[in-house]
């Protein structure tokens, strides 16, 4: 088994390939800390190792975040090596599926509007940002406010915030004028 890594836009993060589905068709999923992994066999493993502090499994590919306590020539091998046994031995990536769904918040009278919003995401933005192995997460609108999670590399990236405000709100302003602003949430 052969795992391409590739660096991303955040220094403390760095995405792995192992060239076969990581979650494929079931979206993504974000783990902030161990406490969060259980449901993840994969997720659980790569907590195990020491200075890492984030785990984003993607359609193909996995990203870790590491502390500042370690670097990454020390842990990189660490979680090739993790990854290769996990796809090794057969274990699942996810035990279930997660619900993303019930955290948005938006009005039902601009249904329409949410729609778009969300069809310029899934076209033109999550597709770039997994390609720097993170995801954006579409959370609400309201009063011309839309609200995105950023997972995965994205998370904690110093370019996130100009990446938020120069190219997705732009972009969506210009599609959607009844887009006003974009703001990151957590969770």
């Amino acid at each position: 088994m052969f795992i391409e890594t590739e660096a991303t836009p955040n220094p403390a993060t760095l995405k792995f390939l192992p060239g076969q589905d990581v979650m494929g068709a079931r979206g993504t999923a974000d783990f902030i800390s161990p406490d969060g992994a259980a449901r993840s066999p994969l997720a659980e493993r790569l907590f195990s190792l020491e200075g890492v502090a984030r785990v984003f499994l993607g359609a193909d590919f996995v990203t870790v975040t590491k502390t500042d306590a370690i670097d990454w020539q020390a842990l990189k091998p660490q979680v090739l090596g993790a990854v290769m046994e996990h796809y090794m031995a057969g274990r699942p990536v996810v035990l279930e599926a997660e619900g993303e769904a019930a955290l948005e918040d938006s009005d039902p009278a601009d249904a329409e509007i949410v729609a778009q919003i969300k069809e310029l995401l899934d076209t033109r933005v999550r597709p770039a940002v997994a390609g720097d192995g993170g995801d954006i997460v579409f959370r609400g609108f309201r009063d011309g406010i839309v609200r995105l999670h950023l997972q995965g590399a994205c998370s904690g990236c110093p370019s996130s915030r100009a990446t938020l405000k120069h190219g997705v709100e732009n972009m969506l302003r210009h599609y959607v004028p009844e887009v006003v602003a974009v703001e990151q949430v957590e969770g």
